[in-house]
């Protein structure tokens, strides 16, 4: 696995992957930025990573969502010089005909086990996560 970045100007560059698809970075403590912030795109990864597993999961236990949603929060504390997240909280939104109780084993199997990017984060985040069927909370 192997990306490109390319500067534009300031703060805002290109990032692209060995596959040509792209995404623009920035700085978010300038006015206008014109791409995500790093920290976000490790959020993202977060979303990303945990939406390909939770997909496969349920395909795989045949249940056909309408829609699937992910909002990913970050809460960052000083470390040293850095800022860490030091809690990702993660709301799953199914809409459609899907067993709640599958759909949150897809979702716990996902953040404890299969997503990398949430595996590599637990060391230094305390990653968390809720199931929301049709509207409604589901809770183990």
């Amino acid at each position: 696995m192997k990306i490109k970045l390319t500067n534009i100007s300031g703060y805002h560059s290109k990032v692209i992957n060995e596959d040509g698809n792209s995404i623009k970075v920035d700085n978010k403590s300038i006015e206008n930025p014109k791409g995500v912030s790093p920290m976000e795109l490790l959020l993202m990864g977060v979303a990303g990573c945990s939406s390909i597993d939770i997909i496969s999961i349920l395909k795989k236990q045949k249940q056909y969502y309408k829609d699937l949603t992910i909002e990913v929060e970050g809460q960052r504390e000083k470390v040293d010089l850095a800022n860490l997240f030091k809690k990702i909280h993660a709301e799953v939104k199914f809409t459609g005909n899907v067993d709640p109780k599958k759909a949150f084993k897809a979702c716990e199997l996902s953040f404890t086990k299969y997503c990398s990017v949430s595996k590599m984060l637990e060391d230094k985040a305390r990653i968390s996560f809720s199931v929301f069927v049709n509207g409604e909370k589901y809770e183990v």
